[in-house]
């Protein structure tokens, strides 16, 4: 639990974790079964805010496994374009004006 301070006043917040979001299904499960409307309501509010943050860590884990995915293919890709350390020297190296011995990627002066 982690206090903070905001103006004079101190509030305690944390995350919410599985256990948390029972206990607060819980609580909406028993205060929409209530006969007073107020409590009903407060009670379907409370069960339609856990719907919603379900929802957004599904959207949250597909977002990350996406971008994962993304990122490897990206990887792929990089790799099949990117020359060989050897040819790209080789090919500089020839550039240059200097030969290279085939297969060994040492250049020998002429």
């Amino acid at each position: 639990m982690i206090a903070v301070s905001t103006g004079g006043e101190r509030l305690l917040t944390s995350r919410l974790d599985e256990d948390k979001l029972d206990q607060l299904r819980r609580w909406g499960n028993g205060l929409a079964g209530a006969e007073n409307q107020e409590l009903r309501a407060t009670g379907k509010a409370i069960l339609l805010l856990i719907e919603e943050i379900e929802a957004l860590h599904v959207d949250l884990w597909t977002a990350k496994t996406s971008r994962t995915e993304d990122n490897d293919a990206d990887r792929d890709r990089d790799a099949a374009e990117t020359p060989s350390l050897d040819r790209a020297l080789g090919a500089r190296l020839r550039r240059l004006g200097r030969a290279v011995k085939p297969g060994s990627g040492v250049a020998v002066d002429e």
